[in-house]
């Protein structure tokens, strides 16, 4: 875990955020997520310098979990690093907002 996650999972960890469940190194379609609160359907990845060099494949990874139905968020590690409380701000209005009920 980088310092950044680190930081991140002391604010999610034990339902601490809005009383949500999240995991950490979930593993979802065969991707590892950084963490993933389940009944949100929610996955949070927080890049480093390496994601910068992997664009297009984050991008595909996100693709194939929304279509697996999952929101994706990602934040830069100085993000986490500085607005924290913006980030957590951000995360709980994410994972509690309604999810939109499958199209048939």
């Amino acid at each position: 875990m980088t310092a950044a996650e680190g930081i991140l999972w002391q604010a999610l960890r034990a339902n601490r955020l809005c009383g949500l469940h999240f995991r950490r190194q979930q593993i979802i379609s065969g991707f590892v997520v950084d963490f993933y609160c389940h009944n949100a359907k929610l996955v949070i990845e927080v890049d480093g310098p390496v994601h910068e060099r992997q664009r297009e494949y984050d991008r595909e990874r996100d693709l194939i979990l929304a279509g697996s139905r999952l929101r994706v968020m990602r934040f830069d590690n100085s993000e986490i690093e500085v607005r924290l409380p913006a980030v957590l701000s951000q995360i709980a209005r994410m994972a509690l907002e309604p999810l939109v009920p499958e199209q048939r």
